[in-house]
């Protein structure tokens, strides 16, 4: 079985959906449930874990919407403003849609200091009352501030969105590798391996490219804390599909179908409670 722990719909929007820039202008268009569902059923994967693509509360309501219809929605990572007095009342609404799993706020936008803010650090205290995750959308010059923040919640669950998307175009990697080998000592933070293609050359990108870099997070979480997302369709602009979940497959062939079903759905299920 496959669960998909990372993809995104939308009804494109220029101004909501501008961080959508000329390089990415094919995926300038709606994305929406039938068409990834069609995609699964090729693929044979069972559900998925949806994530915001807009910051505000109306885009968590259209994904609880959208998982109505579709049941292939398992999860839905939503967004609600973490730094708001009333945060606590509106997690307590979340909470009454059982689909919801978790939030996330792009900090990959901010400025590190954002996360460390303490209204977002009060917010962030609040989510394991009411059962929610939390992931964690960074760029590497973010992540150690993500260590300070994960630091002071040791019983909160967290999951890196994308590997902290490490400079693989550039093939970088020796920082962000000391980083998340820091980052993976604490045992409440997992790592989505998705989002690769679009850290890469978007049109020159060859399988092996990816291949440190897996390496790395796989020798620091091991099997039970990663989990394989694609990212679709932000993932469109430089692979299909198939492509982003043959390069996840073809690297974890070798090893053995438990530590398989861990990476393509047992550990989603278990950190998002599907």
């Amino acid at each position: 079985m496959i669960i998909d722990s990372h993809q995104h719909f939308w009804k494109y929007e220029p101004a909501k959906h501008s961080w959508i820039d000329d390089d990415m202008k094919a995926i300038r268009r709606d994305f929406l449930p039938a068409e990834l569902e069609v995609v699964f059923r090729e693929q044979g994967v069972a559900g998925s874990v949806a994530v915001e693509a807009d910051q505000n509360e109306a885009e968590t309501e259209y994904l609880i919407a959208l998982s109505q219809q579709y049941s292939y929605i398992k999860g839905i990572v939503g967004y609600t403003d973490l730094r708001a007095e009333n945060v606590a009342e509106r997690l307590d609404y979340f909470s009454r849609f059982p689909v919801v799993k978790g939030f996330r706020h792009v900090l990959q936008s901010q400025d590190p200091s954002f996360m460390l803010q303490p209204s977002f650090l009060r917010g962030i205290g609040m989510l394991k009352a009411f059962g929610f995750t939390y992931d964690v959308l960074v760029f590497p010059q973010h992540l150690k501030a993500v260590k300070e923040m994960i630091a002071q919640f040791p019983d909160q669950w967290f999951v890196l969105d994308h590997l902290a998307k490490p400079y693989i175009k550039k093939g970088l990697i020796d920082e962000w590798e000391k980083d998340i080998r820091e980052l993976a000592v604490f045992p409440n933070l997992c790592c989505k391996i998705s989002g690769m293609v679009t850290e890469a050359d978007y049109s020159n990108w060859q399988t092996a490219d990816f291949t440190p870099y897996l390496d790395v997070v796989v020798n620091s979480f091991g099997t039970k804390r990663l989990m394989y997302g694609s990212d679709w369709p932000v993932c469109t602009v430089a692979a299909s599909y198939g492509q982003v979940s043959a390069i996840i497959k073809d690297y974890f062939a070798t090893f053995s179908p438990a530590e398989q079903e861990e990476v393509f759905s047992g550990n989603a299920t278990r950190f998002y409670h599907l």
